[in-house]
This record gives structure tokens, sequence and C-alpha cells, in this order.
């Protein structure tokens, strides 16, 4: 067993005796009176100690695997401006950058339905009437009327 995970093991034991001498001074504490038989000899303590770093040892889990979530925004921070280093090689790993693009789609194109009530105010936001440069009901250009002849005329008298 390497060095790094005994420390790890033995700093566990030590915790995980600290607790269970808080948990029998809180468990005595609480009656008032002390008898005998409140009173734990070593042989009851030891077992309760083991029975306690055995359920921390089955609780236990090490994770060894690191994945960066692919449905939230990653915010690439770039060096500072003086800061000199040889770009390195990094392979690309095709899996992550296809969820990585699918993570930042558009809500429409990710799903055919809205999830929300939120996204269901504008799914459909394609217009209903085509864009045309001759409707009037849409674009309104600016016509010379006498008023504005009168304005402008006032404008250029006045510079």
């Amino acid at each position: 067993m390497p060095l790094h995970q005994k420390k790890g093991i033995r700093s566990i034991l030590a915790h995980s005796q600290r607790m269970c001498r808080i948990l029998i001074s809180l468990h005595l504490s609480r009656r008032h009176q002390v008898t005998d038989k409140d009173k734990l000899d070593l042989v009851h303590r030891d077992a309760i100690h083991v029975e306690r770093v055995r359920k921390e040892q089955r609780h236990q889990k090490l994770h060894t695997e690191f994945s960066i979530n692919p449905h939230r925004k990653l915010h690439v921070l770039p060096d500072k401006p003086m800061y000199r280093r040889t770009t390195e090689e990094i392979p690309e790993d095709e899996d992550f950058i296809k969820a990585f693009r699918k993570a930042h789609e558009v809500p429409t194109k990710k799903y055919s339905m809205p999830l929300t009530e939120s996204q269901e105010i504008g799914w459909m936001s394609t217009p209903l009437v085509p864009e045309s440069r001759q409707d009037t009901r849409f674009n309104f250009f600016r016509f010379m009327t006498d008023v504005t002849k009168h304005h402008e005329f006032g404008q250029r008298t006045q510079n």
C-alpha cells in the first residue's frame, strides 16, 4: 500500500476515534446520573470504534474519473498578455466536441417541443408574413410633405 494511502487511513482512524469519544461523552452527559454500567470499558470502546471504522469504509467511495459537464457553459479564460509559453498540442476528443456543441445549441434545435412554460413563448419565432420592402404595413419610409419641407428649410437657414 502506498504511503499516501496509509496516511489517509491513519487520519481517518484518528478522526473516527475522536468522533467515537465525542459520541460516548455526549451519550453519558445526557444522563444526569452516571452509573457503573454506563461507563464503558476499553473492550467496549474498541468494539464501538471498530464498528464505526467499518461503517465509514463501507460507505466511503473514491472518485477517480473526472469529466466536464457538457450541459454547462464553459468559460475559457486567456493567459495574461505578457505571458510567454509554448503552445501544447492537445489531441481533440470528438465525443466531447459533439457534446459541447450540442449543449450550446439553441433550444429549438435541441428539442422538438418546449420543455418549460417560458420556452412556449417565442418557440415558433419565424415570421408569419414574409418580409417585403414593398409592404407598407411594416415599412415606414420618409415622405416629403409640405411640413417636412418647411422644417428642412428652417434647419438649412439656421446653419
